[in-house]
């Protein structure tokens, strides 16, 4: 048998459309497949120093794969991007995290050495397909009391994990997702989330033919008055609302991955080192856990500690969810480190496609952070899963203590 060595895997560069409101947002009448094409086609454009034919594959998560989230859209988008037909590709699903996994799964084909180069990424179109849209889970779930009816919808976990963990209140979700808004509003003003954003064309009966520059979730001007003031859907006098929570989003996110002699190869810039990653399962009643035991995973992998990272993208599926995370690390609410500009609950979740954020957002930030050597991008994951994702900074300068 042929030994093999295990290669360092970098990523490239990513970007994302802007993200929109699915109930009648900007993408109500663009298919999802389109999304996901145009953002194919801007990091092929930006890349002319990557010939198309080294491009060995092409991974794209969805969670609801039917319409034109189907056909094994990863293949779809391929062909329709203009790529070579000789390029193959697929689809994958782990709800939330499926851009995350189209990554870890790509990325371990590069580092056995079956890939030099693949794109991976996630696409959600959730006012086209709705979360559980033709689901029809087996009555044995219920019947056999497998899980807790509650672990069916996002949001009532959520309240569970409220329940869980009493210290994180309602006030302390509201002044997390408040922060949340100032932080994107912030990087918005200051121009450092545009240069991830593809511009989209768009059309409604109503208004015509359009371009999508810029997200169409965040809620500037929001107060924690305006916070205080909205109902919560999931339970009666319950802590979860829409404030506190991501959105119903559509929008696509994707990247290159290399290993890093390709990269160097081809002169391809490398803004991030993959060090490691885990994933782990929960109950699925309190599914928001997830990301504490999948980022222990990494850590036994890796050797690395909760210390050594000094940079957080954390998704914000619900503001209880991140602040479970940071209780559990003695991390503060308002820690610096943590999503510096802004998460989900300003910027949209559109399901499969928010892993691939969190890393274009984590590249441009070791970028503005050579002091900082690791960082960590992590999410839960629908029906009881965490996922972590351990990337090491290339631009890292420790004063010359090396």
């Amino acid at each position: 048998m042929t030994g093999r060595q295990v290669k360092d895997v970098v990523f490239v560069d990513g970007a994302r459309t802007p993200f929109g409101k699915a109930a009648k947002g900007m993408y109500a009448e663009t298919r999802a497949d389109d999304l996901i094409v145009a953002v194919i086609r801007e990091l092929v454009r930006r890349h002319p120093e990557l010939p198309a034919e080294r491009i060995d594959e092409v991974a794209i998560a969805a969670t609801t794969q039917i319409g034109d989230q189907g056909l094994t859209i990863g293949r779809v988008a391929t062909l329709l991007a203009g790529l070579p037909k000789s390029v193959p590709g697929y689809a994958i699903d782990r709800m939330c995290a499926g851009g995350m996994t189209a990554v870890t799964t790509v990325a371990g084909s590069i580092a056995f050495g079956a890939y030099d180069v693949a794109i991976a990424g996630g696409v959600e179109h959730m006012g086209r397909h709705p979360m559980g849209e033709s689901a029809d889970p087996n009555p044995r779930f219920l019947s056999d009391k497998l899980v807790d009816l509650s672990a069916l919808s996002m949001g009532a976990t959520a309240e569970n994990l409220h329940d869980r963990f009493p210290q994180l209140t309602r006030e302390r979700s509201d002044r997390y997702a408040l922060r949340s808004q100032e932080k994107v509003a912030k990087a918005y003003a200051e121009g450092k989330i545009q240069p991830d954003l593809v511009p989209v064309a768009t059309r409604s009966a109503e208004s015509g033919w359009g371009l999508a520059v810029k997200d169409e979730p965040p809620r500037p001007g929001t107060t924690l008055a305006d916070l205080a003031g909205l109902k919560t859907p999931f339970r009666p006098h319950g802590r979860v609302t829409a404030g506190n929570a991501a959105g119903l989003n559509d929008g696509a996110t994707a990247c290159i991955l290399a290993s890093a002699e390709a990269a160097a190869e081809l002169g391809l810039p490398a803004k991030m080192r993959l060090v490691g990653y885990g994933f782990a399962g929960v109950d699925p009643e309190v599914m928001g856990v997830g990301p504490i035991p999948s980022t222990e995973r990494a850590f036994r992998s890796t050797g690395l500690s909760i210390d050594d990272i000094g940079l957080f993208e954390l998704n914000e599926a619900f503001a209880v969810q991140v602040l479970a995370f940071l209780d559990h690390y003695g991390i503060d609410d308002d820690d610096p480190r943590v999503n510096p500009y802004g998460g989900a609950i300003a910027l949209g979740h559109p399901l499969a496609s928010s892993g691939v954020r969190l890393m274009t957002q984590l590249a441009r930030q070791f970028a503005e952070h050579p002091q900082v050597r690791y960082g960590l991008t992590a999410m839960c994951v629908g029906f009881g899963q965490g996922g972590s994702v351990i990337w090491e900074n290339p631009h890292y300068d420790n004063g010359g203590n090396a």
